[in-house]
């Protein structure tokens, strides 16, 4: 069995693609049951996904290993109006599907203590534009004024060895190390690389194949169930500070550094009566401390400078509310809904073309079955309800001038997933 989970592990540090752009660039939940109900999870015991969620859960969770895939469809679009012939029209991401693997593994060393690793990922910065269909004034272009299809690609692994103490029967503390692995590319930029002093270092900018970063973070945790019918659950993440993307040093603010957000979580579950489950989370992602995330893109200084422009990512709320109801011994119904904080201001459009991340409303939906020998086959759906960011267009400040015209981004998301779970 620890050979399967190593050659697992290994495999999902390969994959490379992952897009998860619900909650901001982070996913509406982890796990397949947390994703039926819109990601509540901080107070709940159901699976083995206590590294991403809370990892005081796992010391309740039992002996699993959870095995899932989802398929995830984001639409992305962008347009622009008011700036004249060539530099107006609309486009749409050509990557518009994607398998996100998920894995999760718990294991009981004593009654009162549990060792485990979560497998999980980040993403959403993931699009793909088609050049040419632009002209601003040196033949065809994309439409931030390159040459070639426009686009970037950010994936983020995170493997979460866990372990999990029940201080008493009802309460658990838990601590979960985050080794973290990034994967970027940029394409399509070479109007930032090419305007004079734009980029402290302009062949850093763009089109130079795929960089990586790491870094090492770490997410406590806290569980109790104070009653049969109330449990509580509190996560803690702080920012994992990542290396450099060197080849992306004149791009990313601090010279290629793109760390991960301080974020935190508290839930409350509830059980009227022992069918129903009512979950409540709320967590706070704080996008707006990591500075090229965070950082607005008028900012006066240049692209890779330590205080240079970034997305302007604001601080987001996120509310994550999920029903959970056992019809029988066999099967079980979820509901959930997820809605955050918009994260995108309209005065940071023009750069958000690259990391369309505006929606904020999600609709949840899930099952599990139980088979006869106490496997469970999970299955979820979520939808993202479109909407869209609009501002003035900020590509006549490269020229001299002040934003003017009007830049509109869109998205809505769909994502189906099936995952297994043995009971070990």
């Amino acid at each position: 069995m620890q050979r399967r989970i190593a050659v697992f592990i290994g495999a999902l540090m390969l994959c490379c693609g992952t897009a998860s752009a619900t909650d901001g660039y982070f996913s509406h939940g982890y796990g397949m049951k947390a994703k039926g109900r819109g990601g509540a999870s901080a107070a709940v015991v159901a699976d083995a996904f206590g590294g991403a969620n809370n990892p005081a859960t796992m010391v309740m969770a039992g002996n699993q290993l959870d095995v899932g895939l989802d398929a995830f469809n984001p639409e992305r679009s962008a347009e622009r109006s008011g700036l004249g012939p060539g530099l107006d029209g609309s486009v749409d991401s050509g990557r518009s599907y994607f398998a996100i693997p998920e894995f999760a593994y718990n294991r009981m060393l004593r009654d009162n203590l549990a060792l485990g690793v979560t497998v999980y990922g980040n993403g959403g910065m993931n699009t793909d534009y088609p050049g040419g269909q632009f002209n601003c004034g040196q033949g065809a272009a994309n439409m931030l004024c390159g040459s070639g299809a426009l686009g970037v690609d950010l994936t983020q692994l995170i493997v979460a060895p866990t372990l999990s103490y029940a201080i008493t029967p009802n309460q658990s503390i838990g601590i979960a190390p985050l080794l973290t692995f990034q994967r970027f590319s940029a394409k399509g930029l070479q109007a930032f690389a090419g305007i004079p002093g734009l980029s402290a270092q302009p062949d850093k900018v763009s089109n130079n194949g795929h960089d990586d970063s790491r870094g090492v973070g770490v997410r406590v945790g806290y569980y109790a169930r104070i009653s049969p019918a109330f449990a509580v659950g509190a996560a803690y993440a702080g920012k994992t500070h990542m290396s450099r993307f060197s080849e992306y040093a004149g791009l990313f603010a601090g010279r290629g550094s793109f760390d991960i957000p301080e974020n935190y979580s508290l839930g409350v579950a509830w059980t009227p009566s022992a069918p129903l489950t009512v979950a409540l989370d709320y967590q706070r992602i704080n996008y707006g401390d990591v500075a090229s995330v965070g950082q607005h893109s008028l900012v006066p200084a240049q692209l890779g400078a330590d205080n240079g422009p970034g997305f302007g990512w604001k601080n987001i709320n996120v509310w994550k509310l999920g029903l959970e109801y056992a019809s029988s011994e066999r099967w079980t119904w979820r509901a959930g809904f997820n809605h955050c904080d918009e994260p995108i201001g309209s005065a940071d459009v023009t750069f958000n073309i690259l990391a369309p991340g505006v929606v904020t409303n999600h609709l949840t939906l899930g099952f599990t079955y139980t088979t006869r020998a106490g496997g469970e086959w999970t299955v979820a759906y979520m939808h993202a309800f479109e909407r869209s960011v609009q501002g003035a267009s900020i590509l006549p400040v490269f020229m001299g001038g002040a934003p003017a015209g009007n830049e509109r981004i869109s998205m809505h998301e769909n994502s189906l997933g099936i995952a297994y779970a043995w009971k070990l």
